[in-house]
C-alpha cells in the first residue's frame, strides 16, 4: 500500500523553522518599530489582537501544506492499483500536520511576546518549539526518571502528533494541542499587557 509516511516524518522538522519566522514580526516588530503603542491606543482588548495575531500565523502555516496536496494526487495516481493508498493514516496526518501548526504558531506568538526584536524571537521560537517536539521525547527516551519518563514523554508534542500519522484522531491529542495553543496565547496575553 502506498504512503505518504516519510513526508509527515520530514515535515514537523520544516515546520519548525517556518513557522517562528512566519511568527517573529508579530509582536517583536510591532515593538521595535513602536506601533505597539500605537495599537495599545487603539479600541482593541490585547486578546483580540494576540488572537488575530495568532489565526494570521496559524492560517498561513496551513497554506503552506496546499502545495503538499501534489504529493498525494500523485502518490495516488500512481499507486498500483491506482488509489491504493491509506487515506485515513494520510488525511489523519494531515489534520496532526494542522493541530502541530496551530501549536507551533502559539509558541511562536509567545517567543515574540517575549523578545525585543525579530532575530532573538525567531531564535526563541526555534528553541521552544524544538524543545517541545523533539528535545522533551529525548530526555525521557534515556529513561532517567523511571516512571516519571512516561509523563515527560506526554508533555512534548510528539508522542500525541504520533497517533495522528497512524490515522487515529484522539481527543486526548486534540485536547493537548488545544491546552497547549491556550496556555501559549494566555502567556502572550499575559507578557504583551506587562509591556502596556
Amino acid at each position: 500500500m502506498a504512503s505518504l509516511q516519510s513526508y509527515f516524518v520530514l515535515v514537523p522538522w520544516l515546520l519548525m523553522f517556518i513557522i517562528p519566522a512566519l511568527s517573529m514580526k508579530t509582536f517583536a516588530e510591532e515593538q521595535q518599530t513602536g506601533t505597539l503603542y500605537w495599537l495599545f491606543s487603539q479600541p482593541l482588548k490585547i486578546s483580540d489582537l494576540v488572537l488575530g495575531k495568532f489565526l494570521s500565523v496559524w492560517v498561513v502555516g496551513i497554506l503552506c501544506l496546499i502545495p503538499s496536496l501534489i504529493y498525494l494526487y500523485t502518490v495516488y495516481v500512481l499507486g498500483v492499483p491506482a488509489g491504493n493508498i491509506d487515506l485515513g493514516m494520510t488525511f489523519g496526518s494531515y489534520i496532526g500536520l494542522i493541530m502541530l501548526i496551530a501549536a507551533f504558531s502559539g509558541v511562536g506568538i509567545l517567543a515574540s511576546s517575549l523578545s525585543q526584536n525579530q532575530i532573538m524571537a525567531y531564535l526563541l521560537g526555534v528553541f521552544m518549539c524544538f524543545i517541545m517536539y523533539f528535545g522533551i521525547e529525548q530526555l525521557a527516551s534515556y529513561k532517567l526518571l523511571g516512571g516519571a519518563d512516561f509523563i515527560l514523554q506526554n508533555i512534548g508534542f510528539y508522542q500525541h502528533f504520533l497517533g495522528f500519522t497512524r490515522g487515529l484522531i484522539d481527543f486526548k491529542d486534540v485536547a493537548y494541542f488545544v491546552l497547549i495553543i491556550g496556555v501559549s496565547l494566555v502567556l502572550s496575553n499575559h507578557f504583551i499587557n506587562k509591556k502596556k
